[in-house]
């Protein structure tokens, strides 16, 4: 999994796709994936209220299981329904292309996704850094920004401030907004221009936020050990499915 690279990724597609897609429905498929299982495999611990995924990374990732949400057949699937909901093929390519977006990336940890479901069951994977959400969202930072994990943000940061016109106010004015005009005039019916730029380079803030904060909680707050070994760090235990 990644826990920045997602946000950077949707400015990047909308820069080469341009007014063929949504960027609303660019960032919408990019969380599709994880929003349907991603709260169940941390669980939910809080008092009484005590449940989650007996198997982690099986629920999550694999076969039997909700794997099938990482996979490609899935988005291709999902978009289709959407667009003979909506007849929006901004929208519905958008939803589409952010999904499988995201599927592809999170190839690189060691459980990997089920790509080519149904017609291939078996798990894509790179293994480049630990699959870690087994051992609760702090540790899964921790290991996260403690390994290879940390080089694919920072990866994809760099990537995305190479195109660092996509967050001008003329770029999002004359490129964005035309590929989805009602959904930004609806929001301008409630929001001032500034704001709903704001609102548009929010990703990029979400993404680089969550990049800073986790790495020094990691590094500074704590005293977890770097490892930029392939699938490390070493002090995680290794999954895969």
């Amino acid at each position: 999994m990644s826990w920045a690279a997602h946000d950077f990724e949707t400015y990047v597609i909308q820069k080469h796709m341009g007014v063929r897609v949504s960027f609303l429905a660019v960032v919408v498929g990019t969380y599709t994936p994880d929003a349907f299982t991603k709260w169940y495999v941390y669980g939910v611990n809080k008092g009484p209220i005590d449940f989650g995924a007996d198997n982690p990374a099986q629920f999550h990732r694999g076969w039997p299981g909700a794997g099938f949400t990482h996979s490609l057949t899935f988005m291709l699937v999902l978009t289709g329904i959407f667009y003979l909901a909506t007849r929006s093929k901004p929208w519905a390519l958008g939803i589409l292309v952010g999904g499988m977006a995201h599927n592809i990336t999170d190839i690189n940890d060691t459980v990997g996704t089920l790509l080519f479901w149904p017609f291939y069951n078996e798990n894509i994977s790179t293994g480049a850094w630990a699959y870690a959400a087994t051992v609760g969202r702090y540790d899964d930072a921790g290991a996260y920004y403690s390994s290879l994990g940390f080089v694919m943000d920072v990866f994809w940061l760099v990537v995305v401030l190479l195109y660092f016109e996509v967050f001008r106010e003329r770029y999002f004015w004359k490129v964005v907004v035309p590929a989805d005009p009602k959904v930004w005039a609806k929001i301008g019916n409630y929001l001032p221009d500034r704001a709903i730029v704001a609102l548009y380079r929010a990703g990029m803030f979400y993404g680089l936020t969550r990049l800073i904060f986790w790495t020094s909680w990691a590094h500074i707050l704590n005293d977890f050990e770097w490892d930029l070994s392939w699938g490390g760090p070493w002090w995680i235990p290794s999954v895969s499915l």
